[in-house]
């Protein structure tokens, strides 16, 4: 999706931050103190805001401000506004850290017990929006999936090469007679 380039799009989300605040407060002083800026800042923001807009927000007066007809409608949007971004924010961080939506996991059926299931089951436990998709196959087949984003991340045996992944060696125990590391790509690009 393309974001057309008109005025409306050069509203910056800071902007509309001073607006909240100096509504809250009654005052660009008192909104500057609260966000920490110079209070220049802030009238300077607001004054490049309405003339964007082509609307005063606020009546100035010497013991402070008040929103017009046209601010308290503005507020009333923003308020909105801003909260819908702050969660989406929220909401792909936490998708991205694995605490919301789907992990794509490849793993052997035959590695799936012991030390690997017990450290699934607790990252379930604590991240129960969590969905666990688990795809079987050769570590091949894994690491290609990992490098081409079709799978989160892998437990694969041995010494795979990996490029453009970054690997973790969580633990070695034997497997089939023979030594076994369990390596997990992550979605790092070198």
């Amino acid at each position: 999706m393309r974001v057309a380039a008109n005025s409306s799009s050069k509203i910056v989300l800071q902007y509309l931050r001073y607006v909240l605040a100096a509504a809250e407060k009654h005052s660009f002083r008192q909104a500057a103190v609260e966000l920490g800026v110079w209070e220049s800042t802030i009238s300077r923001g607001i004054r490049d805001l309405e003339h964007e807009m082509g609307v005063a927000l606020f009546i100035r007066h010497p013991g402070g401000v008040t929103l017009t007809n046209a601010g308290t409608r503005f507020l009333n949007h923003a308020l909105l506004a801003v909260g819908r971004i702050e969660y989406a924010l929220k909401d792909a961080g936490a998708a991205g850290r694995g605490e919301v939506g789907t992990v794509r996991i490849g793993i052997f059926t035959s590695l799936a017990s012991g030390f690997l299931a017990d450290l699934l089951e607790a990252y379930q436990a604590k991240n129960p929006l969590v969905h666990l998709d688990f795809v079987e196959g050769s570590p091949a087949e894994h690491v290609s999936a990992v490098q081409h984003h079709r799978m989160d991340i892998a437990f694969l045996t041995g010494e795979p090469t990996a490029y453009g992944c970054e690997t973790t060696r969580l633990w070695t125990e034997r497997y089939n007679g023979d030594m076994c590391d369990l390596l997990v790509p992550e979605l790092v690009a070198r």
